[in-house]
């Protein structure tokens, strides 16, 4: 089972959405996705705010990886892995690694020096799969936020 994995076009937008929408649910915050498919598609299309990657399986997109670039005052351009998912029933097919090697891919290729995400610290599949990834989880930093509706 070897999916397509390509860059997002405007029209998988509906089904990044509702794998975001998964997503949350997923992280037990089904309540806290504001964002809408019409606002997602600007973003990504018209502002350019943010990419994306799907895996696509006989027409079906079963997951996607969405990311921006950003900037460390330290070490130069960075990319930063906003939400990477895979469908569950499509999941520990070696999928989430070949999204994940894009995502790698791309970043290499614009020459970042760091690549960033975040992961809750519950979800045991997702660390046990960056710690495969030899990926650096810093327990020091605390996340900061503000929230401006």
């Amino acid at each position: 089972m070897k999916p397509n994995i390509r860059i997002a076009k405007r029209s998988d937008v509906p089904a990044i959405f509702a794998l975001i929408q998964e997503l949350a649910l997923y992280e037990k915050a089904p309540e806290q996705v504001t964002n809408t498919a019409e606002q997602l598609s600007v973003d990504l299309f018209d502002e350019h705010l943010c990419e994306a990657i799907v895996a696509e399986l006989d027409s079906e997109i079963i997951g996607f990886a969405l990311y921006y670039s950003s900037y460390s005052t330290w070490k130069g351009a960075c990319l930063y892995l906003e939400d990477f998912y895979v469908k569950e029933e499509f999941r520990k097919l070696g999928i989430g690694q070949q999204l994940f090697d894009e995502i790698v891919l791309i970043a290499k290729a614009r020459n970042v020096k760091r690549m960033d995400w975040q992961v809750l610290e519950w979800n045991e599949p997702a660390i046990r799969f960056y710690e495969k990834q030899q990926a650096l989880l810093d327990p020091e930093w605390l996340n900061g936020r503000m929230f401006f509706e």
